[in-house]
């Protein structure tokens, strides 16, 4: 990828740097920093509202293209934004799942009708959404799922009974997107639809799952005879395993680049606090800090080729791009969190009454799970073996 900008690139740069500087002022100026990891609980309505503020301006679904509301932007520019809104200390926007996920999986699979009902409304972050995905008994062996669909004829709705779990922001989301079994006897992939499902409805129980962090992002999703219309499945009935994997292939684009910088700021914090509190002095700890900062800047680099030599291939072999990167930055997190509690020394030990952890301790306990949620590391170990490499399959029982 070449990573010089053209004059129009720079340009551009400068009219989001610009904007967030005018606009992240006043009462918005209060929101700086809030919804990272562990924190999605933070000033939720507030930043709901900031999204629909960025939406007024043009500046969601900046690369949708412009006939489904986006900005159509090149990959440099897409790149561009979230770097920006990542260094503005912009906060974390609340319509991730539908801007990044299920828009583009609608614009691949989803019928014209489908993408007039729902993409303007993720473009005006009027209606969020949840993915229904995780089970008790299939987290990462996501082929497991359990969830069941039936067709009722007469209401023509789809009927849906079963458990989804780990459903990040599903108390606070209007609809689900939802991969469960609609033939009966079917095993693993096969059998599979993928459907869209409101969430305000009696047939649905949201449970809040309380975290070591102090927030309730994840829920449990209990689906008891819930009904979704029959043209809400996305695809054909049965080829819901094609959608999910698809939809995860989106899952890594350019807002990777906004985790980096993201990264590069708790970096640059935890450096801060040690040269306050005097831990930059242990020439140990120091050489782990150099070495944090030089891997973060392969880190940007690898993302950059990644979402370079896979924008138009997200086959075969490019599956190895988005599984090595997220094995490295999840154990580069992980590493932060553990450094930052090694910079604290004791005073990271205890939290305040009742029970106040500092971003520090909230980073060290919530990036324990970076290497779990999203594909855990043996999942993306075994894509890189059996899809990349071509080694044999992993026995399952």
């Amino acid at each position: 990828m070449d990573l010089t900008y053209s004059e129009a690139d720079q340009a551009f740069r400068a009219e989001v740097r610009g904007w967030l500087e005018e606009h992240l002022t006043g009462e918005w100026a209060a929101l700086r920093g809030l919804g990272g990891a562990g924190r999605d609980h933070e000033a939720h309505e507030e930043r709901l509202a900031w999204n629909r503020l960025l939406a007024e301006h043009g500046w969601t679904c900046v690369g949708w293209p412009e006939e489904h509301g986006g900005r159509g932007l090149s990959l440099v520019q897409q790149v561009i934004f979230h770097e920006e809104y990542a260094r503005a200390d912009a906060p974390v926007r609340v319509n991730h799942l539908g801007e990044e996920l299920l828009g583009p999986t609608l614009m691949a699979f989803g019928t014209a009708e489908q993408q007039r009902r729902f993409l303007p409304r993720i473009v005006a972050v009027e209606e969020l959404w949840a993915q229904g995905y995780s089970e008790p008994e299939a987290g990462s062996d996501l082929a497991n799922v359990q969830t069941r669909a039936r067709l009722d004829e007469g209401s023509g709705e789809w009927v849906l009974d079963g458990q989804k779990v780990w459903t990040s922001n599903a108390h606070l989301s209007q609809w689900a997107f939802v991969l469960c079994r609609t033939e009966p006897g079917s095993q693993r992939h096969h059998g599979l639809s993928f459907l869209l499902v409101p969430l305000e409805q009696d047939g649905v129980d949201i449970r809040p799952i309380e975290q070591l962090t102090g927030g309730s992002e994840f829920n449990e999703v209990f689906l008891t005879g819930a009904r979704t219309p029959a043209d809400l499945v996305v695809g054909e009935p049965g080829e819901g395993w094609r959608v999910a994997m698809a939809l995860l292939g989106f899952e890594r684009g350019v807002s990777v680049l906004a985790q980096v910088v993201g990264f590069a700021r708790e970096l640059a914090g935890v450096v801060e606090l040690a040269k306050e509190n005097g831990a930059i002095d242990d020439p140990v700890l120091r050489d782990r800090l150099a070495g944090l900062k030089v891997e973060l800047d392969v880190l940007r680099f690898q993302a950059l080729r990644g979402l370079s030599s896979d924008a138009a291939d997200r086959s075969g072999s490019a599956a190895a791009g988005p599984s090595v990167f997220k094995l490295v930055w999840a154990s580069w997190h992980r590493r932060l969190g553990e450094v930052a509690m090694d910079v604290l020394g004791t005073a990271g030990l205890t939290a305040g009454a009742p029970y106040e952890l500092d971003r520090w301790q909230r980073l060290f306990l919530f990036s324990r799970a970076d290497t779990i949620y999203g594909g855990s590391d043996e999942v993306q170990r075994n894509i890189l073996s059996e899809r990349v490499l071509g080694l044999p399959r992993e026995a399952r029982g």
